[in-house]
């Protein structure tokens, strides 16, 4: 106390003729009744009366007991108290707002523009990494956790002290962060048919995201994609909406299970070992056009209601915290700008009480071309709706023109309160004001044994049996682990990369060893009998493989790493030398075929050289699921989640549609039984 006014005053009525300890005494208690008129008015003149006196006890025990209750009623804040109501802490946190403390809140800005300063002065309310945005390469979680707290800080020395929230694309595990464990991608996992396997995936997920001190989710995709051109198709569970609703499982897992008098559309985040969930991207992503990324989704209102909607119910049961919004349009309406479907329908109907996210410079795109009329840009997808903007680094240029938009009355200040409303919600229901700072203890969560043999159990259960053997009576497959000798080959047999698909450390996926985990030729050395002689040779000659003496080849090609709009393909063929080498290897020796890929693509050409081809998607970095099965250990059970069509021409072909005439239809898949060893 010496070091403030408080103990200043306390001095001064200690002066001159007030030397006794009971004199200081009281002239200090009198400065702490000055803070309190009421207590002043009433108080003030007795005290002044036994000024030279000693009070007797029980007036000073009365005195304080006035004092510090007066103290603790001029201090007290609703919004910090834990114990209130979560709509009575937001009113009244709200109500104490400016409007830029609010504006700021509703900015989502990119780490690498940010610093802790920034979050102070312009109250920003959200950060995210995007792909590849990282503190260093290859930073441990201790790395992530320092960044995040420095940021964190920076929040919480503001005015209102509001804890910023930090999201990331954790879309198949902790995918950006280098030593996670990289799950299998969604389309994948819509083939196990396993929503509890996908709810477990969640839950490993939420621990590995806050391993690094990070509380939100961009995630689950829940896009019911119609046409396997688009670039983003695996990041659907599947065609078949009830499939994606099945497996919204993966939202309780990130966030925890809601209680039994749970309503429906409020948002719920059960504590500090979950996350807030992102369900995207609201509404018709996978409808589009040709499935031409970010395009134009032309259907009536049942079609959309009937296939692109209902995952959205389940999500909203599931108490999903946020919703991002889709680039994508809906009969030429962008759905950034989409006031019907945003704000009328997922808030007002379906009485959606959490928040809602454009996607990165989603508000950007609007217009054409993007950011052409930023200022319309702002104003059209706040009036529709958006509540939080993925700015993602232009935040100056953001809050100064929503600042204006609101100050000449374009955009109503209950508008903005209804935004930050939302975000304050979701805030103080996952606890952020209370736990606002990492928990540097759960480090050892990254890339955790139990999580790795996890993903190993999804890649098992995901692999889909297309062929098995030259004729039905002669299966290859399960593979002899004591074969003597056995070709490995395919550019995607020793590429933990191409393995793993796009959104893996960096945003567009990468090649290599880019980060921990097992390659399929790992995992095959892993596998076999210790007397088996295992060879590799990405693109052999026929010669080679002839003379080689092979028991039988096991063939590793597909798809190379993309994501988004770089993954839309109007051909999708697998690229060279994949072809080439399964028709070298396949023509000279008994052949098993692992396709890596993260859609159907064209099979047909080379069909009948494969003795056996399985379907691995995109199976992350646990390659040893694979070997599971191919070798017998357990047996192949993975229906496909989506047609497998001959040509290309007869896209889009989804189950159901009049000219359907598939290579392999939706839930196709043969099964083996374990082999005993």
């Amino acid at each position: 106390m010496a070091g403030n006014g408080g103990g200043g005053g306390g001095r001064r009525h200690c002066s001159g003729v007030l030397e006794s300890l009971e004199g200081c005494f009281t002239g200090f208690l009198i400065v702490l009744l000055e803070w309190h008129a009421q207590v002043r008015r009433r108080l003030l003149p007795l005290l002044r009366r036994q000024r030279m006196a000693v009070l007797a006890a029980p007036v000073v025990a009365a005195v304080l007991l006035l004092t510090w209750a007066a103290y603790g009623e001029a201090q007290y804040v609703l919004y910090k108290d834990a114990t209130k109501p979560v709509e009575a802490r937001v009113t009244d946190l709200l109500a104490r707002m400016t409007l830029a403390e609010k504006i700021g809140q509703m900015t989502q800005i990119e780490r690498q523009v940010a610093s802790p300063q920034v979050l102070k002065d312009y109250f920003i309310g959200s950060l995210l990494s995007g792909g590849g945005s990282v503190p260093r390469k290859q930073a441990t979680a201790a790395e992530w956790v320092s960044m995040v707290s420095d940021f964190q800080k920076g929040s919480l020395s503001t005015r209102l002290g509001i804890p910023m929230i930090y999201g990331i694309d954790a879309v198949h595990g902790h995918n950006n962060v280098y030593g996670a464990t990289i799950f299998p991608h969604n389309v994948a996992l819509g083939a196990t048919r396993d929503p509890n396997l996908v709810k477990r995936i969640g839950a490993a997920t939420a621990l590995e995201v806050r391993a690094t001190g990070i509380q939100y989710a961009f995630a689950p995709c829940i896009a019911v994609c119609r046409d396997p051109r688009w670039g983003r198709c695996y990041e659907s569970y599947s065609e078949d909406h009830r499939i994606v609703q099945a497996m919204t499982e993966l939202i309780p897992g990130l966030q925890g299970d809601v209680p039994a008098n749970f309503t429906s559309g409020m948002p719920y985040v059960a504590g500090k070992n979950n996350v807030a969930a992102c369900a995207k991207h609201f509404v018709g992503d996978g409808g589009t056009q040709n499935g031409v990324n970010e395009d134009n989704t032309i259907i009536d209102r049942r079609g959309l209601m009937t296939i692109h909607m209902p995952a959205y119910l389940n999500a909203l049961q599931k108490g999903v915290s946020t919703v991002m919004i889709s680039y994508s349009s809906w009969n030429g309406i962008k759905m950034h700008a989409n006031h019907d479907l945003v704000t009328r329908y997922l808030k007002d109907r379906l009485n959606f009480k959490g928040f809602t996210i454009s996607d990165w410079e989603g508000i950007d795109r609007i217009t054409t071309p993007a950011g052409s009329n930023y200022s319309y840009s702002v104003q059209a997808g706040v009036l529709a709706g958006i509540d939080m903007i993925m700015v993602p680094n232009n935040y100056q240029s953001f809050i100064s023109i929503l600042t204006s938009h609101v100050n000449n009355g374009i955009i109503p200040m209950s508008r903005i309160d209804d935004a930050v409303t939302r975000i304050l919600r979701v805030k103080f229901t996952m606890g952020l004001f209370e736990n606002p700072m990492p928990d540097s203890s759960m480090a050892d969560q990254l890339g955790k044994k139990e999580h790795r043999d996890l993903a190993r159990e999804a890649v098992r259960k995901s692999l889909v049996l297309l062929k098995n053997g030259k004729t039905s009576d002669k299966p290859m497959l399960p593979l002899s682990k004591k074969a003597p000798k056995i070709l490995v080959a395919g550019s995607h047999a020793d590429n933990l990369g191409y393995q793993c698909g796009g959104w893996t450390i960096e945003w567009q996926g990468d090649t290599g060893r880019i980060t921990v985990g097992m390659t399929i030729l790992d995992a095959v050395k892993a596998a076999v009998d210790p007397s088996t002689t295992v060879v590799f040779a990405e693109n052999p000659d026929a010669d080679f493989v002839k003379n080689g003496g092979f028991s039988y080849a096991i063939v590793v090609v597909g798809e190379h790493p993309y994501t988004e709009t770089k993954g839309d393909s109007l051909n999708l063929t697998i690229p060279d030398p994949g072809p080439s080498t399964v028709a070298t290897v396949c023509g000279a020796a008994q052949c098993a075929t692992v396709l890596i890929s993260g859609r159907p693509v064209v099979v047909q050409p080379f069909l009948g050289a494969m003795d056996a081809l399985v379907a691995a998607w995109l199976p992350g970095t646990e390659g040893q699921g694979v070997t599971d099965v191919l070798f017998g250990d357990y047996g192949f059970t993975g229906k496909l989640p989506r047609t497998w069509f001959k040509s290309v021409d007869q896209l889009p072909m989804n189950y159901g549609d009049a000219h359907y005439d598939p290579l392999f239809p939706l839930g196709f898949g043969l099964t083996t039984q374990p082999r005993t060893y």
